[in-house]
This record gives C-alpha cells, structure tokens and sequence, in this order.
C-alpha cells in the first residue's frame, strides 16, 4: 500500500488557513503571554554580537553540560525572534531539561514561532522548525495545560496537526493526526483514513506510525487485509523501538509474529530486507 503526499492547500485555502490559525492562537489567551519573551525578559545586550552568536553560545553550552548558561544565550536568542533558539527553548521547559518544568512556557514558545513563521513554505530553511511547532502545539491544545488559559481544544489540534501534515509534511503531525481519525477523537472515525496519514509517516520512518499501520493491515482495518506487509511494518517499528516506552511496539510485533505462519513470516522477512537494501542505497 503507497499512498502519496497530501497536496498541498491552493494559495486561496492557505490564506484562509492562515487566517484561521492566526484566530487560534490570539484566542489561546492575553495577547502578550503569546510572546515567551514578555515571560522570560532578556537584557537588550547581553554580550552578544546577534542572535545567531548568541544560538551558537547556548548550543555550545547545552552540549557542555552547562544548560543554566544555554538557557540565558537561548533566551537572549529568541528575544530576537531566532526560531531555533526558540524551538529549543520550547523542547527544554516542556521535558524540563536543564530548567523548571513549564508547560505553559513551552507553548509560549511553540506559539511565538508559529505567530511568526506560519507563511514560511515547506522549502524554507526553518520549515522542520515551524512543523515541529505546529504539532507541539497540537498536542498542547489536544490535552491543554492544568491550571493556565490553554484549555483542552480537539479542533484547534486538528487544525495544528493538519497544517504541519498537509502543508510541511511533518511525520509527526501525520502520526497524530491518524490517531485522531482512528480514535474518532474530534472527527469521525474514519479507519482508512487513520491508515493513509500511518502511511505516509511510516514511509518517513516514524515508528509508532509504522506499528500502527502494521496492525491495521493484519486486521484489514480501513485497508486490505495483508499480513506480511502488516508484519513487515511492524518489524521495521519493532527494530526502531527505543527503551521502556516503545515497549508497545515490541509486544505488538512479538504477538503478530507468533500468530503469523509460515510463508507471510519469510515474506515479511523479505520486505524489511529490501527496505533496508533501499535506504541504504538512498544514502
């Protein structure tokens, strides 16, 4: 099963995307505590020639070990609306790495860039960048955040997830936007939808989707039943499983491939082998 990308919105549609998303996020809450600097104010000069010195200086830092330090150049850094910086900055306060755990902080973040980089096209050096952003922000709105003005919102995480996926291409975005289609949260269950957005991040390799879609193909949920390919995918998921979290994957692959016979289990075989030979031809 190959599926092809999304097309992406006409120049009509993604003005009135872009509309749309603007209204989302200055309904999220005040008007400045979108702005993550109003939050964390930075010195106008702070040793830095620019931005670009200062993103250099706090990922030198943050690679030391010395991640109090990176936090100031990153501060610094986004103040001057550096998008990694940042991105950055929004990933460290929302896994609290090196900083106090603040989720509102991290969509503050998230949300700065996505006010300001949203036109930005799928070409466009910081696009990984803005996507991430995006889907961040999706699952922020998905679940909000206890106690602060983002409150639980399933289609304003709709419309996050869909603009990474669709317009940037984000697997991320398209794995959890498939999970909403298969869940039916916010949308109608739709199974062959859930299994077309899998697709496309599995084909980027992203390993939640890829087990996800291997089990909808053993079932024929929303697709054809085709055991082998279901098993293969869930192998290729099962070999890019890391720690006690992707502990699901390994437990979805070992059952399928006790129930499996035979012939679909060497056919499963034989398509993992030749994705492997593919990727690294494409290397």
């Amino acid at each position: 099963m190959r599926i092809s990308e999304a097309g992406l919105p006409s120049r009509a549609g993604r003005r009135f995307l872009l509309a749309l998303l603007g209204l989302v996020m200055a309904g999220a809450g005040p008007a400045a505590a979108l702005d993550a600097a109003v939050r964390t104010p930075v010195p106008a000069t702070a040793g830095y020639r620019n931005a670009r010195e200062a993103m250099r200086t706090g990922m030198r830092d943050y690679n030391a070990g010395d991640k109090e330090g990176a936090a100031r150049a990153l501060e610094y850094a986004a103040g001057q609306g550096h998008a990694l910086a940042l991105w950055k900055l929004g990933r460290m306060y929302a896994e609290g790495d090196g900083v106090p755990h603040d989720d509102l902080k991290a969509f503050e973040f998230f949300s700065k860039i996505a006010d300001e980089n949203a036109d930005e096209g799928p070409e466009a050096p910081n696009a990984g960048v803005v996507a991430s952003a995006f889907t961040a922000l999706g699952r922020y709105f998905l679940d909000g955040i206890k106690g602060s003005y983002v409150r639980p919102n399933v289609e304003r995480a709709y419309d996050m997830f869909n603009y990474a996926a669709t317009y940037y291409g984000d697997p991320n975005a398209q794995y959890n936007l498939a999970r909403l289609y298969l869940d039916g949260t916010g949308v109608t269950q739709d199974p062959r939808q859930a299994a077309r957005w899998f697709n496309l991040a599995a084909e980027k390799g992203h390993p939640a989707a890829q087990a996800l879609l291997g089990q909808l193909l053993i079932n024929g949920q929303g697709v054809t039943v085709q055991r082998a390919r279901g098993l293969a995918w869930l192998t290729l998921a099962r070999d890019a499983a890391e720690g006690p979290k992707d502990q699901w994957i390994v437990t979805l692959q070992e059952q399928a491939m006790a129930a499996a016979n035979e012939r679909d289990r060497a056919e499963a075989q034989s398509q993992v082998d030749g994705f492997y030979r593919r990727s690294a031809k494409g290397r």
